[in-house]
């Protein structure tokens, strides 16, 4: 059984795909190696790639500010994405990168078993529900919505991603009614 430090290792000396050669530093995720609630994102973004760390940028701050109005502490979570190293010019994971890297997210999962998987954008969204058996769908038609997978004991819950209520501030309250759901869903499940 992997330990999350050696999936970070192995993401770190990571030349599966074209992303190693432009990024600074992978972002293999943080929080909290017990959590029972897992947000998975699609990819790092600029400031993620400086620090190597998760949602710390823009995004990652509104995701924190609207966290906490919900009484969820980002430490008691743990935070990834699909993808580990950030897309030159922060464009959309391809095919073949989100499937060099997946399997990291994957061994995430299997370590940390979480009980809620909170996806953030369209292709964590599509990548976790196909991981488990679902067909993706519009995010304007799945957002918010809870998917259960009782042989896992997972819940899914689809989230806009946070970056995109940065570029379209009509989706803030969106947003932050479907992290109410997950509140709702925490405190229904523990």
């Amino acid at each position: 059984m992997y330990s999350l430090e050696e999936i970070e290792r192995e993401i770190k000396k990571c030349k599966k795909c074209r992303l190693w050669k432009s990024r600074r530093n992978p972002v293999a995720g943080e929080g909290n190696e017990k959590a029972r609630i897992m947000f998975v994102g699609e990819a790092p973004g600029r400031v993620e790639d400086e620090t190597g760390k998760p949602f710390v940028g823009k995004a990652g701050q509104f995701l924190n500010e609207v966290l906490e109005a919900n009484e969820i502490d980002r430490k008691d979570v743990y935070i990834t994405n699909v993808v580990k190293c950030r897309p030159p010019n922060n464009r959309d994971p391809l095919p073949d990168e989100i499937a060099a890297c997946s399997p990291y997210l994957e061994k995430q999962i299997d370590i940390i078993k979480p009980e809620i998987i909170a996806t953030l954008g369209r292709f964590a969204s599509s990548f976790i529900l196909s991981l488990y058996g679902f067909n993706s769908l519009p995010m304007a038609s799945i957002h918010g919505k809870i998917f259960n997978v009782p042989l896992h004991g997972i819940k899914i819950i689809i989230l806009y991603h946070p970056a995109a209520c940065i570029y379209n501030p009509k989706l803030k309250k969106v947003f932050s009614d479907d992290i109410k759901k997950l509140a709702e869903l925490k405190k229904n499940c523990f």
